[in-house]
């Protein structure tokens, strides 16, 4: 089907973005458009979205909503450095692979020092050195430690993971930030409350994500340390993430965490990822390349069979060394999708063999 030049996407797996809003969501804003209210935040459904907020991590967090993640975590990070001040963060951490100088930009030159991990996480001994290997002034002075949950390659810090993360972090004297862009799914995957792996753990802000998860768009700022977040209203007024009908980025807060959709969808997006990785792992020439723990699979794929499967209409990223494909569960994919999928994989690591 054709809109325009451009095909309509059915069943996807390039990216949880991908999916359309959920019911939940789409229930809240419904309802959320009748009649008249207050603009910039000061209306009934903002206050709603953040109580719920504060009950889903058992806190009394100051909870501010902007448009998207970049946003949060851009503007989260500059609430935390001044300009000669280093955020350190794994080599695929977004902030450094994804948003195109963001960071930097909003903190006015706050360098991003980026150190390596396996699957993912931050190994604490790299974190420790890019600290302490230099205290000179002519060295951006290390500031804040930037945690994945979950990570770039689809793994998920354990609350003790996180806890001796924020510990090494405090000790020197710096913040813990946590992009939460699929927080929940790793709340799904560990089964443990979401204070456990955030403030309880030791995060000072986290960038919870929403429209990963079934919303339209939306990311909510969460500062567990309530004096972090001083004056934190007015950097999202200057970068453009006031929005004056802002019960239209919080409604949907209240419709997925009221419900629990926010953790259901989660559930069932890791759930299609298993049984995706299930299904790819008996295909011959298909191999995991990273445990599955949230709603990420990693395969490493023939480059042949790659372009078969692009050319019979299959949307996925490659980005994780040569032939490596990622594919994304969301709240939205059937387990039909998933074996059509694994039947368009077989077919096309089949012709990739013959063609190799």
């Amino acid at each position: 089907m054709i809109a325009g030049n451009r095909p309509i996407i059915n069943r996807q797996f390039a990216s949880d973005n991908y999916a359309g809003v959920c019911p939940e969501a789409w229930r809240a804003m419904e309802q959320a458009n009748r009649g008249f209210v207050s603009s910039y935040g000061d209306d009934p459904w903002t206050e709603r979205a953040c109580n719920e907020v504060r009950r889903f991590f058992e806190a009394d967090c100051q909870v501010f909503f902007v448009f998207n993640g970049t946003a949060a975590n851009s503007l989260a990070l500059a609430s935390l450095c001044r300009s000669y001040h280093s955020v350190i963060c794994h080599d695929l951490a977004h902030i450094e692979t994804d948003e195109c100088g963001a960071p930097e930009f909003f903190s006015n030159g706050t360098k991003i020092l980026h150190t390596p991990g396996p699957g993912g996480k931050i190994d604490l001994a790299a974190v420790e050195w890019a600290i302490t290997r230099r205290s000179d002034i002519h060295y951006p002075k290390p500031r804040v430690l930037s945690l994945t949950q979950s990570t770039e390659l689809g793994t998920v810090y354990r609350p003790d993971e996180v806890r001796a993360a924020c510990e090494l972090a405090h000790h020197y004297g710096l913040r813990v930030q946590m992009d939460g862009a699929r927080f929940a799914n790793a709340i799904a995957a560990l089964g443990c409350n979401p204070a456990d792996v955030s403030w309880k753990a030791g995060i000072d802000v986290l960038c919870l994500g929403g429209a990963k998860n079934g919303m339209a768009v939306g990311e909510a700022v969460v500062f567990f340390d309530s004096a972090l977040s001083e004056e934190f209203e007015y950097r999202c007024k200057q970068a453009g993430q006031l929005a004056s009908k802002m019960r239209f980025l919080s409604a949907p807060w209240v419709g997925m965490l009221e419900s629990g959709a926010l953790l259901a969808n989660a559930r069932h997006a890791n759930a299609m990822a298993r049984l995706l990785s299930q299904s790819l792992a008996e295909i011959p020439g298909v191999s995991l390349l990273v445990p599955v723990e949230a709603n990420a699979v990693f395969v490493e794929l023939d480059p042949v069979a790659a372009e078969r499967l692009r050319e019979a209409g299959w949307y996925f990223y490659s980005f994780i060394g040569t032939g490596g494909a990622r594919f994304m569960c969301s709240w939205q994919t059937t387990e039909d999708d998933v074996l059509n999928l694994a039947a368009a994989v077989r077919q096309a690591a089949q012709k990739g063999g013959h063609d190799g």
